[in-house]
């Protein structure tokens, strides 16, 4: 190849990848239809190339109709938008370090798959006696429960029960402030439908439930991590990003912190709620793994009164993963504005998923099932902690209930190369960056000790760690 032809092949590349980061920024709605375009000497500058080749790759662009010039004014955005795809928003990851990676795998594949690193109980470990009652039950009620919409707000029996329910956590909430939904991820939808605008910013903690994450993409809002500590999100962090970002909503779980498994503390959450009324931040707060707790932790709509706290809840984690019913506690006026927003997405909510909850809570099923899944859940905590303790990896904590545990890999390894390896032998992994926005829990692993009891999982765990660990180092 002589020196021309190589100059040209490099001047193409550059003009490619120009190409490529304006069809990026489109993809990703920072730019949409009509938009202008950095001028061409701002646009040389950001992408460290030459006013010609960003001339070259605009005129490419006009060519194929993505954008179009208009003389003396610049160039614009003409392409209709792609439709969205939350792959392509955020940092270019390995797909075993990717939200929406760790979500299919562990929702597509088989009973045949080792799951440690799924988010929900064996089907086993379900009331499923409770519910096949339940189920016969509703099919001899009226007609209505199995063939009509559901009212806006929801059974109105199972609101007043709910409302009972969160005055044992100390939360002070009417029936009519109570909105049922078909799952706590549609509940989170709808609030982030509610008060949220592309662009806004969102604070949530680093690392949290990565379908936060997820979600929040899905709302083109820019997402800013808090490092979290054992005692809740760092104070003194917290305060410096409100001060920074300006956030208009922070997500997070209080009482069992997915996916460490730690609870708040009353002197953070109050810290935490006086930084939130200065800077008029309202608070979600996802209380899924509420049943869980044998002893309510603090929780932040308790002290707040439900002012700009809005409270999730959902019983997917205790009850059925198929049986979709969850809740939203927020103000009155908040209530009705997201019940206009629910009849316009939804309709009508899960009528019958309702009546099967309501069922269950009332005849004293539900009960005895969740005290025999605490007990239980505690003897798998400290079964699964000591064999991963065997392994060679460390848990943050020692967590107070729940089912999770996020544990430390030894130095140098890497949690997403683990998981490649041990996805090899059927055994799914959650790596820490799914869970870190910032990118900082490469060497964690998130395990689900009631899917960790598996005779599979612990030797590719041992044979990921040390395939990992013989691996040569690489720059």
């Amino acid at each position: 190849m002589d020196v021309s032809s190589a100059a040209e092949k490099v001047a193409s590349t550059r003009i490619g990848q120009v190409m490529a980061a304006v069809k990026a920024r489109i993809a990703a709605r920072s730019l949409t239809p009509g938009a202008k375009l950095p001028s061409v000497r701002a646009f040389a500058r950001s992408q460290q190339v030459s006013v010609s080749t960003v001339v070259e790759a605009y005129e490419r662009l006009a060519a194929e109709g993505v954008i179009r010039s208009r003389p003396g004014a610049g160039f614009f955005v003409s392409a209709p938008l792609a439709p969205l795809s939350l792959a392509e928003i955020g940092p270019r990851l390995d797909r075993e370090i990717d939200p929406l990676w760790v979500s299919r795998q562990s929702l597509e594949s088989g009973e045949t798959v080792a799951k440690p690193g799924c988010g929900w109980l064996p089907p086993s470990w379900m009331p499923q006696a409770a519910l096949a009652k339940a189920l016969r039950a509703a099919a001899r009620g009226p007609e209505a429960v199995l063939s009509d919409y559901g009212t806006p707000l929801g059974l109105a029996g199972l609101r007043q029960l709910l409302a009972r329910r969160l005055a044992d956590t100390g939360v002070t909430a009417a029936p009519n402030q109570i909105m049922l939904t078909e799952s706590g991820t549609q509940a989170i939808d709808l609030v982030c439908r509610f008060l949220l605008e592309p662009g806004d910013t969102v604070l949530v903690d680093d690392p949290c439930y990565f379908n936060f994450i997820a979600l929040l993409r899905a709302h083109r809002v820019r997402i800013v991590g808090v490092p979290y500590t054992p005692e809740g999100p760092d104070i003194a962090r917290f305060g410096e990003m409100l001060a920074e970002h300006r956030p208009r909503l922070y997500i997070t779980n209080s009482a069992i912190h997915n996916p460490t498994g730690a609870t708040l503390s009353p002197v953070v959450a109050h810290r935490l709620l006086k930084l939130a009324d200065a800077a008029g931040l309202t608070i979600v707060e996802d209380d899924i793994f509420a049943d869980f707790e044998e002893t309510p932790s603090p929780r932040l709509a308790a002290f707040d009164g439900l002012d700009r706290v809005i409270a999730i809840g959902s019983f997917s984690k205790t009850l059925s993963a198929s049986v979709r019913c969850g809740f939203i506690a927020a103000r009155p006026d908040w209530i009705e504005a997201l019940a206009d927003l629910k009849i316009a997405t939804s309709f009508g909510g899960g009528r019958l998923s309702s009546e099967l909850v309501l069922s269950l809570l009332t005849d004293g099923s539900y009960r005895k099932h969740v005290e025999a899944l605490r007990e239980r859940l505690a003897a798998a905590r400290e079964r699964v902690g000591r064999q991963i303790k065997a392994a060679g990896l460390e848990p943050w904590i020692t967590p107070k209930a729940g089912m999770l545990l996020w544990c430390r890999l030894p130095e140098g390894l890497d949690a997403a190369a683990i998981a490649r390896t041990c996805l090899e032998d059927g055994v799914i992994l959650a790596p820490g960056n799914a869970f870190s926005v910032s990118q900082t829990a490469g060497g964690y692993l998130r395990f689900n000790v009631a899917q960790s009891e598996d005779p599979r999982i612990l030797p590719s765990l041992a044979a990921a760690m040390e395939r990992a660990a013989c691996a040569p180092a690489t720059d």
